[in-house]
């Protein structure tokens, strides 16, 4: 408990270290210094450069035109049931909800958190937000191999606490609507399709000795720790 107590410290109070500032049309936010973004369509898919640590851990971010699917109340919903998974070679499996759904505000911005395992690829913890504003609606998903999680929390606490809906409200009516799904579809239908092949495997990690459990329930507690850091930051902004 000392440790977990001595990492969620460490978290909060070492924003000095080296990022770099994501932006695209819609939204910005915070990354490690050696990652980078890349356009694969409509999805914007973020991660390491080193060719190790690129498997580990990834950002993906998707926006589209609200339509009639869009709705926090739907988003709750969704992310409070299991996710179906199709696997390599047709295996179909459920995720696990590791946390259900809940409203924090992020920079004045209210989005939808939720966290699930093997939801998007096998072995994987997705940490999901979701947002709308005007007419547009914005998923940005945070992945990691269960072994390396807690490894890249503060990587991704920072990324989460940074980020910034930018989209002007005209851009329904700009050349960059090219980057946003239409609004017929369901919000991170793309999600999937932007994962990495070498990623997709999911059991590709070295899995430790008897330190699996352990791990999943220090990274549990310390995203347990984060999400009520960020509740009652955002309840203390209300008041």
């Amino acid at each position: 408990m000392k440790s977990l107590l001595v990492s969620l410290a460490v978290i909060l109070l070492s924003f000095a270290a080296q990022a770099k500032v994501f932006r695209n049309a819609y939204i910005s936010f915070e990354m490690p210094d050696t990652w980078k973004c890349n356009l694969e369509q409509t999805e914007w898919v973020c991660r390491s450069e080193q060719t190790k640590e690129s498997k580990e851990a990834i950002i993906i971010l998707t926006a589209k035109e609200v339509g009639p699917t869009d709705t926090f109340p739907l988003y709750e919903t969704h992310l409070n049931s299991p996710i179906t998974l199709t696997a390599r070679g047709g295996a179909m499996s459920e995720s696990k909800v590791v946390y259900k759904s809940k409203t924090v505000q992020i920079n004045d911005q209210n989005w939808i958190d939720s966290l699930h395992l093997g939801s998007e690829v096998p072995n994987y913890f997705t940490r999901y937000l979701a947002t709308i504003k005007d007419r547009i609606a914005i998923l940005v998903t945070f992945s990691a191999h269960k072994q390396y999680y807690t490894k890249y929390s503060q990587d991704f606490f920072k990324a989460v606490m940074s980020l910034r809906v930018i989209a002007a409200k005209n851009l329904l009516s700009t050349p960059d609507r090219s980057s946003l799904r239409p609004g017929s579809e369901t919000l991170g239908v793309g999600i999937g399709q932007a994962m990495p092949q070498d990623m997709l495997q999911g059991d590709g990690m070295n899995e430790g000795k008897g330190s699996n459990k352990t791990m999943l329930l220090g990274g549990a507690l310390l995203l347990a720790a984060i999400g009520a850091y960020i509740f009652l930051k955002a309840r203390k902004k209300k008041r």
